[in-house]
Parts: C-alpha cells; sequence; structure tokens
C-alpha cells in the first residue's frame, strides 16, 4: 500500500477521485478522510482465494436471508468523514440501501456499510488496517471483521466495544448484524 498527499496542490474532489479511479480500472484506489490517496497493489492468489471464499459465504447467506445487499472487493463507499474507502467484502441493510437515490447507487454510496471484513494480505502491515478497521465503526459500521490469514487470527470491531481477538477460530457468528450468519474459517486458514 502507497499513500501519496496530494496536497496543497491538488485536492482529490469526489468528481475528481471518480475520474481518477474510471481513468485507471486497474488500480485498487482508496481517499483517507485527510485526502489522501492510497495505492493498493492487486491482491496475491492465495489472498483472492480466500477472499472470494469469504465474500461467497456473505453473499449466500444474504441471497438466503434477502436481509440487505451485499458488495465485493471493488466497491467504494463514500463515509460521513469523506473517506473514499473499499473494503473486501461489506453488506448493507436492505432499507438503508433503499433509502439511497439510484444516483447514489451508481458512485460511491454515501454511506458506511452495516458490516465489513478486511483480509490481511501477506505484504499487508496490520496497524493501518487496524485503523482502517476502526475508522470503519466510528463512522457507523455496526460489526467489523480484519482476518490475519497468516496468524489465523480474526479481529472483532463493533461500536463502544474493545476489539476482541479470536484465534483460529473455525467459525465465527455475525449476530445480531447478520442474523443467523456463521462465518465458516476452515475454508480459508492454510
Amino acid at each position: 500500500m502507497i499513500a501519496l498527499n496530494l496536497r496543497p496542490t491538488l485536492s482529490l474532489t469526489d468528481a475528481v477521485f471518480e475520474r481518477l479511479c474510471q481513468q485507471n480500472p486497474e488500480l485498487r484506489l482508496e481517499r483517507t478522510a485527510q485526502g489522501e490517496l492510497i495505492v493498493m497493489p492487486p491482491a496475491g492468489s492465495e489472498s483472492s482465494r480466500q477472499n472470494l471464499s469469504l465474500s461467497a459465504q456473505l453473499w449466500q447467506w444474504n441471497q438466503q436471508t434477502k436481509l440487505g445487499v451485499t458488495f465485493d472487493s471493488s466497491t467504494g463507499f463514500t463515509l460521513p468523514n469523506g473517506a473514499i474507502r473499499s473494503p473486501d467484502a461489506a453488506w448493507i441493510e436492505k432499507t438503508r440501501w433503499e433509502r439511497l437515490t439510484p444516483e447514489q447507487r451508481r458512485k460511491f454510496a454515501p454511506l458506511c456499510p452495516d458490516f465489513v471484513l478486511e483480509l490481511k494480505s501477506p505484504g499487508d502491515d496490520l496497524p493501518p488496517l487496524q485503523a482502517k478497521l476502526q475508522e470503519y465503526i466510528d463512522n457507523g459500521a455496526q460489526l467489523g471483521w480484519l482476518i490475519d490469514a497468516e496468524r489465523q487470527q480474526v479481529y472483532v470491531y463493533r461500536p463502544g466495544q474493545p476489539v476482541q481477538v479470536s484465534d483460529r477460530p473455525d467459525t465465527l457468528a455475525g449476530n445480531p448484524v447478520l442474523p443467523n450468519f456463521v462465518m465458516d474459517f476452515t475454508l480459508i486458514w492454510p
């Protein structure tokens, strides 16, 4: 991950950032609340496999319950603090999504997902990802999971609660945010 500070000479407004993303679809870009441009390298094969397994489980649960809308890692959300972030997987409760206009849905939706998932790739540093998860919680997420597959740990974030660390869980429940959702981690642990 590379952070580029473009201020004071260039301001990454929503429109400029959107154009930058459209003109460089091969890049994974985020914008911090401070206006920094974050460039993330593509995921390695193993990380991509793990992320697909995690996202597929969330998608399958949502297909059965129809309680909301799921998103993959290519989706950007404009958080209340002005950052535009792309979690590896996300879920938004159905009525919150339906309140958005079609125009808002086509762009980087102006809300924070209810649930976010981040998978630490081997090249990622843990502290920036921990700060990113806390940013989601501070901006309205009700549940966040940071998964460190190498250490086989899951960091669980909830508003107003200390971060909980689970060592090599076989499963983890998403209640009450994701009713009756249970993630099977045995599919991703090496």
